[in-house]
């Protein structure tokens, strides 16, 4: 759950604003109660519309360019994939000042895992590795490209620029230069020379749900396209611990220059995130506290 705006521009959105919306371009659904869905995701806000359905709404307006994604790819990656994928049920337009398109897609079921409280990491480590494998498997035409998918070093400057940050942050016990010898490590490791393959591009714990400790849901697929696989690797620091990241790599047969890659990248997501949500996202903050901790022990 978030304590804050968490964004410049951020649209306010609350539960009487989407009942207007329901009841304007739903009317078949405006019976059913509306009520916030506690959430640490940072692009949308989350809406249950009775047992069965939720509604998602940007918060800024970088987020209205995932609605017309999602809408055009969800269904087509769905039947392909191995775990349930969200599915559209509606495509809302602006409306009550409301000012971008967004979607009510069915509820599905399960709890978000937080790393160190797995009850089955290795057997969850599996059926990520089985999802990611199915991702990289499809062939599918006109994909587009995946946000974060392409060479490592784009992300070279946020990333130093976050761990400067980070240096003026001291309470927050960050070894910077540590955290520096491993980005720099990363962007030394060779580049994907492979074909683009399809990617969520955003697997972090926030966008999975679980049940009774096995996979039931991938959600969220905002960043989704074409593009390197060690942006699929984010599991494995962000979430699974030592022993199920070695299950999760050998199931995905990772080279050692992707996995650095994998490292890296996770890395420079855990490093921006956490001095841009450190006082209004805790669940945000909190995982990249674990990435960079992750990180360095594995080093």
């Amino acid at each position: 759950m978030t304590t804050g705006a968490m964004h410049p521009g951020q649209h306010p959105i609350d539960e009487d604003l989407v009942r207007r919306l329901i009841a304007g371009q739903f009317p078949q659904w405006a019976e059913p109660a509306v009520e916030r869905s506690a959430s640490g995701g940072t692009v949308n806000a989350m809406y249950r519309l009775g047992d069965d359905m939720v509604v998602r709404l940007p918060l800024v307006r970088g987020g209205a360019e995932d609605v017309a994604l999602e809408r055009q790819w969800l269904p087509l990656l769905a039947p392909r994939l191995p775990a349930e994928i969200p599915e559209v049920l509606g495509a809302g337009e602006p409306a009550e000042g409301y000012p971008w398109p967004w979607s009510v897609y069915r509820w599905r079921a399960g709890e978000t895992p937080e790393a160190g409280s797995l009850s089955r990491p290795v057997r969850l480590a599996e059926e990520l590795a089985d999802f990611v494998s199915a991702m990289r498997g499809i062939t599918l035409p006109g994909a587009p490209k995946a946000h974060r998918g392409g060479p490592l070093a784009e992300q070279d400057a946020d990333t130093r620029a976050a761990i400067e940050e980070l240096r003026g942050i001291p309470e927050e016990g960050v070894d910077c230069d540590a955290v520096a010898a491993v980005w720099q490590d990363a962007l030394r490791a060779p580049e994907w020379d492979g074909p683009p393959v399809w990617l969520h591009a955003d697997l972090t714990p926030g966008n999975l749900l679980v049940d009774g400790g096995r996979l039931a849901s991938v959600i969220d697929f905002g960043c989704t396209g074409v593009g390197d696989p060690a942006c699929d690797l984010f599991p494995a620091w962000n979430l699974l611990p030592a022993d199920a990241r070695a299950v999760f790599r050998e199931a995905l047969g990772v080279d050692e220059a992707t996995w650095v890659r994998g490292r890296g990248r996770t890395l420079s997501q855990a490093l921006i995130a956490l001095p841009y949500y450190r006082e209004t996202n805790p669940a945000m903050a909190g995982n990249a506290r674990h990435v960079i901790r992750a990180v360095l022990e594995e080093r």
